[in-house]
């Protein structure tokens, strides 16, 4: 997205509050300390689709596509993906869009993520503590049924090992080893009544995911609240994508966006994802199994929010979530 298309975004207002308990606006404190660390983000599945019909006027049928029924990826090995376009986003985030083998579809369940690393022999690769080649998770932007391409939001970090290299260092011809789908969080279609995603930074990509997907399905009747958390408006990310699933869907989507520095004019919310944030957008958590809240942010975010995760598993809720009384069955932190 160009810096022109970023200047001259319409402001909305943040939504009025449906599920306040109390009363009390966003707290102002800074997001600053959330959006030191990366995040990135999601397994394999099947996904058929077909090509074309017999036209009436036709004296031969057209074709039918052949299916795919495996992903252009590979969940167990690196592959060498050539970059095929740089799109900058903002100052500090471009699009990288690689070519899939043979002009497949990475076929990736939703809200799964790829493993990057440089490829093999490539100059200036970053290694880790063990000389090995760093590695990163990232999720895709990319539809899994896009045929010939993947697509990476990348923000690059001042202490980014890989995104300061991708950004750096990769220019189109290039590769870079991915490996994946890695499947998360698991989605089901109509699971719940509502669905909370509480996102800072580059941590909106999983959530963006799971949006695009479950509001373009026509049988959806789960409503969606995202509390996106930015250090300034420039930083915001797919915030035009964001605001056109919700001009599409207005009846189960809303989007509240709070800045840690919100310029002049800034009708949204100001400071983190706050407890009065999450009382006035969410659910209660006497709702039981009909809500749940899924996060996904830099560790700072996640441990004020929900409580740290213990490595690879989710731990225990804690932070606002423990206070407000939601459950290790309605909270999921990516």
């Amino acid at each position: 997205m160009s810096s022109l298309r970023l200047a001259t975004r319409i402001l909305r207002p943040v939504p009025v509050r449906h599920f306040s308990t109390g009363g009390g606006g966003s707290t102002k404190s800074s997001n600053l300390p959330f959006y030191l660390g990366g995040v990135g983000l999601a397994g394999l599945a099947t996904y058929l689709y077909l090509g074309g019909s017999p036209s009436p006027f036709s004296s031969s049928p057209t074709k039918t596509k052949p299916k795919q029924d495996k992903s252009a990826l590979d969940p167990e090995r690196f592959l060498d993906l050539k970059l095929k376009a740089i799109e900058p986003y903002n100052y500090n985030t471009a699009r990288f869009v690689f070519e899939l083998p043979n002009g497949g579809a990475a076929l990736s369940p939703v809200t799964s993520l790829v493993v990057v690393r440089p490829s093999e022999g490539a100059e200036g690769a970053p290694v880790d503590k063990k000389g090995n080649l760093a590695v990163r998770p990232y999720t895709p932007i990319s539809s899994p049924d896009q045929e010939g391409e993947l697509v990476l939001l990348i923000k690059k970090y001042d202490k980014g090992v890989i995104s300061k290299y991708v950004h750096e260092r990769l220019q189109p011809g290039d590769t870079l080893a991915i490996k994946g789908p890695i499947s998360k969080f698991a989605y089901q279609a109509n699971e719940f009544d509502h669905v909370a995603l509480i996102g800072g930074g580059s941590g909106i990509t999983p959530l963006y995911q799971l949006l695009h997907h479950a509001l373009n399905d026509s049988g959806n009747r789960t409503r969606y609240t995202l509390l996106y958390a930015n250090v300034s408006e420039a930083d915001i990310l797919l915030r035009d994508e964001l605001a056109a699933l919700e001009r599409a869907h207005p009846n189960t989507f809303r989007v509240v966006h709070t800045l840690d520095s919100p310029p002049a004019g800034w009708t949204g919310a100001s400071g983190y994802v706050s407890r009065e944030l999450i009382k006035a957008h969410v659910p209660p958590a006497k709702e039981g199994n009909k809500i749940k809240v899924l996060i996904c942010g830099p560790p700072g975010q996640i441990n004020a929010v929900a409580g740290q995760k213990d490595g690879m598993k989710q731990g225990a809720v804690g932070g606002i979530l423990k206070e407000l009384g939601y459950t290790e069955d309605q909270v999921f932190k990516f």
